[in-house]
């Protein structure tokens, strides 16, 4: 699986990007229903929409997908060489920041994406050609906004994309590239004209679909970005949206953090959209692969050795309050048992995972605590059913906690950051959940700098970082959801600091923007690639 070939992926994309639907092409098209010669009746809406929404499992999880470059481009996970397991260069390229045109993690994340949106087109075209929908239009919008959520992505990734809203194109048509003030202008209208049309309910019926509260969700995503992609900060706009969410009383947040993460977390109260996941029918995730060492099989009954890759970087890892619940809710570290309670031992001695690494070339199998905040159940075949809750209440929270924060109201979006922390202290030390404006506006605990065999050889610190106490907050309460890439380069650290064995450079910022994958320019003319690349 570490190997799978990236090129065949980017030869489906390009069929998929290109309009499946009416150009003769000599590849293999992969479809089983085709649009055009299959009769199709009310009776299919359901397995007509139903590919839609299932691109979003691999836009999450899949190889190369969004999971592993936000997180692992960022100051919290890293997947270093191991002794005996090669990751590959672009694993430390990526750490590094030191990517060209062809990392995968851009081609995954493209090719994804892409797969996401024409699956849309092509239920929308299908709909249209079908009398005796009900709400017809409404299930139309409803695909059309989760279409715009693909190229918030999109936007948030690459910037300047073709915006393919047809699935029936002519014989050699080709995307023409749309700068990024176009893709945020039609992602924001989509959304906007959506919004009259989608359900306003949480309940079993609207469970991982795009509802009105996901579509504020989405909007509110895009002002707090708005400052990166326009240049023109949104943060009023961004707190009516969450503003909109918090008041419906349709979510509060969970009892205990873990809840949002186990295998059965469908009755989330916090869920406002979640993907749906289940090992047996859908495919789940690889993580607990991807991340344990073979040792921890015994632990979990897999039903295979993991492979041994992702760590936490001990910097971050360092930052947790000791008392901070979400420290053991997230990490597993120290002395390894088996499922039975019996040590796992090595050469004579207790395995460890151990908050230490040597340095991105080279670590020992057990250096790095490991990212257990996803339940593993036991006896997992490969994947886990986790539902992935993409947005949650908390985030809502957290996103009114930061545009107060920076409006000017530093002691409101304190007294937000308590309520959250509340949960994570309340079994440990209660007093320790409230935070003050001035912890908020105040420098990150985070000791950056470059770290080899647990030293910090070139240290910065964070004391620099204007909202870093809120920028520490966000890392603790959402690592391994595919936020932390982006909260970095909205809070100016994505090049402006070091860590693990990445170096700050300023000089380097154009990769904040993802390169367009160059096996697509080499397909399409009408393509530029990004600056810096």
């Amino acid at each position: 699986m570490k190997n799978r070939n990236i090129v065949s992926k980017i030869l489906v994309s390009s069929l998929l990007l290109l309009g499946t639907g009416c150009t003769n092409l000599d590849e293999t098209v992969y479809d089983t229903i085709t649009a055009e010669s299959t009769k199709l009746t009310a009776e299919d809406l359901t397995s007509i929409i139903a590919p839609a929404y299932t691109s979003f499992r691999d836009i999450f999880w899949g190889w190369d997908a969004a999971f592993c470059l936000y997180e692992e481009s960022s100051d919290l996970i890293v997947t270093p060489q191991r002794n005996g397991i090669g990751w590959g260069d672009y694993y430390i390229t990526m750490h590094q920041h030191t990517w060209g045109s062809t990392l995968p993690h851009a081609e995954g994340n493209w090719y994804y994406l892409y797969t996401g949106v024409n699956s849309v087109n092509r239920a929308i075209y299908q709909i249209e050609q079908i009398d005796g929908i009900e709400n017809k239009e409404k299930v139309i919008q409803e695909l059309k906004a989760l279409r715009a959520i693909y190229y918030y992505l999109l936007l948030d990734n690459f910037r300047n994309v073709p915006i393919v809203t047809s699935y029936v194109n002519p014989p050699g048509y080709l995307p023409v590239q749309n700068t990024g003030k176009e893709v945020y202008d039609f992602v924001e209208k989509e959304l906007k004209t959506a919004l009259p049309f989608l359900s306003d309910q949480n309940n079993t019926e609207t469970y991982g679909k795009v509802t009105k509260w996901a579509v504020k969700m989405t909007l509110a995503k895009l002002y707090l970005n708005a400052g990166v992609y326009l240049g023109t900060p949104k943060w009023n706009e961004a707190l009516a949206e969450v503003n909109d969410i918090i008041s419906s009383g349709k979510f509060s947040m969970t009892s205990n953090y873990l809840d949002n993460f186990k295998i059965k977390n469908e009755g989330s109260s916090e869920e406002i959209l979640s993907i749906p996941f289940d090992q047996i029918k859908t495919g789940g995730s690889y993580w607990p692969y991807k991340t344990l060492a073979a040792q921890s099989q015994a632990t979990y009954e897999l039903s295979g050795g993991p492979w041994n890759g992702s760590g936490g970087i001990p910097q971050f890892i360092d930052t947790y309050d000791p008392d901070d619940q979400r420290l053991k809710d997230s990490w597993l570290g120290g002395k390894q048992f088996t499922s039975k309670g019996e040590p796992i031992m090595v050469n004579g001695k207790q395995f460890e995972y151990i908050n230490y690494l040597t340095n991105v070339n080279g670590c020992e199998p057990n250096e790095g605590f490991r990212m257990v905040k996803y339940e593993i159940g036991t006896g997992d075949i490969g994947q886990t059913s986790n539902d992935v809750p993409f947005y949650r209440y908390t985030d809502a929270l957290m996103i009114k906690a930061e545009c107060l924060l920076r409006t000017g109201d530093a002691n409101g979006a304190a007294v937000i950051v308590s309520q959250v922390r509340q949960r994570d202290f309340k079994n440990t030390n209660p007093a320790k959940a409230t935070v003050t404006g001035a912890k908020l506006l105040g420098g990150s605990v985070y000791k950056y700098g470059t770290y080899e065999a647990g030293v910090i050889t070139k240290y910065e610190g964070g004391a620099d970082i204007q909202y870093g106490g809120f920028l520490d907050e966000l890392a603790w309460e959402f690592i391994g959801e595919a936020h932390r890439k982006q909260d970095l380069i909205r809070f100016g650290v994505y090049s402006t600091k070091s860590w693990f064995s990445k170096e700050k450079n300023p000089g380097a910022a154009f990769r904040a923007i993802l390169p367009i994958p160059q096996s697509e320019i080499d397909k399409n003319s009408n393509l530029k690639q990004n600056p810096g690349y």
